[in-house]
């Protein structure tokens, strides 16, 4: 492995040993998730996507219950989108909008690239709900072509072991400075392990046999402090349950007027109360604004129903 071009203060001035040591212990043993034994780009962007604020290990069966579902990228585009959404929903996935932009990231597949996917970074964040952080963990696992990954996990160990700053930049540049030319694949695979394996908020460096011990600051100072992390929601009664709730209600019904939905929401809705109408407008604005609720106003008060 090369050391990349560059100075860093924060890292040791030899990193081939740094590498070497990370990629050996990577791949003598790690979580054996099955998106880490393909390279089929649908079905990484597939586990990218529902990753997302998702713990891994919910991920598996969704991930091979939506490959069953849908097998290829072309059967994901011919698919009917609310068929789509109601997986999600079905499966605790959260945040619906999710299962549509990857509904339409196929269709642009199939209908503008032939079939072909982009093979790069640029390439694939032109991709509908495709950001920054998937494209290139899609250009990476796929096609060995990403840049450095730098995700919660990685920043908390770049943090520990090097001493680098809380800031976006300088856990980038570290990040890519560590990383050997041409080998994204193993080594982001490798790096993220590490962040969730042995230097978790509670690091177990010995227990997980963590291969940077020699090298880390924080193992060496007994300072194990990590940058600060947005916490994630409680999923339970949150209000993306509840727009859950809503598209799954609906998916079951052509269309149902607000009084109509709002008890099988919530077994407390009140018409005016805390949880009544405007509370269920609220939500259904949220759904509206991303193209997956239409709400039509009658002579009788509004009717909801999911949009084809």
């Amino acid at each position: 492995m090369s050391e990349q071009a560059g100075a860093d203060d924060s890292l040791p001035a030899d990193l081939s040993p740094v590498q070497d040591a990370l990629v050996e212990w990577y791949e003598a043993d790690h979580r054996d998730y099955p998106w880490r034994r393909t390279d089929d780009p649908y079905e990484i962007l597939v586990s990218e996507v529902m990753s997302q604020q998702t713990q891994l290990d919910r991920v598996v069966a969704a991930w091979r219950d939506f490959l069953d579902q849908w097998p290829t990228v072309d059967d994901l585009a011919a698919a009917d989108r609310g068929d789509v959404v109601g997986f999600w929903t079905d499966h605790s996935l959260g945040y619906n909008n999710r299962a549509k932009y990857l509904h339409e990231a196929a269709g642009q597949i199939v209908t503008e690239h032939d079939g072909e996917w982009p093979r790069d970074p640029d390439g694939l964040s032109e991709l509908m709900g495709v950001g920054p952080y998937t494209a290139n963990a899609v250009a990476s696992f796929a096609f060995n072509n990403g840049n450095a990954v730098v995700d919660t996990n990685v920043k908390r160990v770049l943090y520990r072991a090097f001493d680098v700053p809380d800031d976006d930049s300088a856990f980038e540049a570290t990040a890519q400075r560590l990383m050997p030319e041409g080998e994204s694949e193993v080594w982001n695979n490798a790096i993220m392990e590490l962040g969730g394996v042995a230097c978790e908020k509670t690091p177990d460096c010995d227990g997980g046999a963590c291969p940077w011990r020699e090298w880390c600051s924080a193992y060496q100072s007994g300072d194990f402090t990590a940058p600060d992390v947005p916490t994630q929601p409680e999923f339970e009664g949150s209000r993306r349950q509840m727009r859950g709730r809503v598209v799954s209600v609906l998916n079951e019904y052509d269309e149902l007027a607000l009084d109509e939905l709002g008890p099988r929401i919530r077994v407390d809705y009140a018409p005016d109360g805390e949880h009544g109408r405007e509370w269920l407008r609220g939500l259904l604005s949220d759904l509206a604004d991303d193209e997956l609720v239409a709400v039509r106003e009658t002579a009788d008060g509004a009717v909801a129903s999911l949009r084809a």
